[in-house]
């Protein structure tokens, strides 16, 4: 019993023939008591440094929100610490120092190579769950896709920030990052969840009514299933982000960070 994950990232057609490295990364860590935390971020097209960025930002959330298990035990008497769900008020807390957390690091690594913090840019979405709650918050585009237990239908958590204009979106060194921060908690057993970046959106989410598209998802879900260790044995993934298929359909940068929760 416990969390299955993985998390890839591949670099998009376009960024191959113009000699670009991959912009997305994406990370995942399983504490003990169940819990894990993820973190997948894009680095801005136009950021001199985006994969620089995009690495950094993802570090330092799995490594700020590595005290989580810490942070439930203050919360509340013991046997409510993971069991019962943060609140929307406390969970826009643990994300709001959670990204002061990155937007420090990343002014500060722009400062150390005496570059604008605006070449470090890039979006940001998280998550920390448990077998019974999930709290996630995304800066800019990308999404957030969850299936809870007793469930056939996919829920997508966010609606991707696009801003006024086409390719355009909102970054975590933007001024009104924290003010653009979706927060939502999720109560109830989680058992899948996808971050991915914005590369994948227009063939895994309907745009016309922002609905996950289920047959993107389950051969994800039933990969996990059979898969005792998704890390050692990633090349079901690896293969689908390379696959011509794939890059007939989005020519960015894709990343996919699966999760699922298996009892026994």
């Amino acid at each position: 019993m416990g969390w299955k994950a993985i998390a890839r990232s591949e670099t998009g057609t376009s960024h191959i023939s113009q000699g670009i490295p991959c912009q997305d990364y994406g990370r995942c860590r399983i504490f003990k008591d169940d819990v894990i935390v993820g973190a997948v971020a894009d680095g801005a097209g136009s950021a001199k440094y985006a994969d620089v960025g995009s690495k950094l930002a993802v570090e330092t959330t799995v490594k700020y929100l590595s005290r989580i298990s810490e942070y439930l035990q203050k919360r509340k008497h013991c046997w409510e610490i993971f069991y019962q769900a943060l609140s929307e008020a406390e969970a826009k807390k643990l994300f709001t120092k959670t990204a002061k957390k990155v937007i420090n690091d990343l002014c500060n690594q722009a400062e150390k190579e005496d570059d604008p913090v605006s070449d470090l840019a890039c979006t940001l979405l998280v998550f920390v769950a448990t077998p019974h709650w999930l709290a996630a918050m995304q800066i800019g585009d990308g999404f957030i896709v969850l299936r809870c237990k007793n469930s056939e239908e996919y829920q997508l958590l966010f609606q991707p920030d696009k801003g006024e204009f086409a390719n355009e979106t909102t970054f975590i060194t933007s001024e009104n990052a924290l003010q653009e921060m979706q927060v939502k908690v999720s109560s109830g057993e989680q058992e899948f969840i996808c971050a991915s970046t914005d590369g994948l959106e227009k063939v895994a989410i309907r745009f016309q009514d922002w609905k996950p598209f289920s047959p993107f998802f389950k051969p994800f879900e039933e990969y996990l299933e059979l898969t005792q260790n998704p890390e050692e044995d990633a090349e079901y993934l690896t293969n689908f982000l390379n696959s011509e298929r794939l890059n007939a359909r989005t020519d960015d940068d894709k990343t996919l960070l699966l999760c699922r929760w298996e009892r026994e």
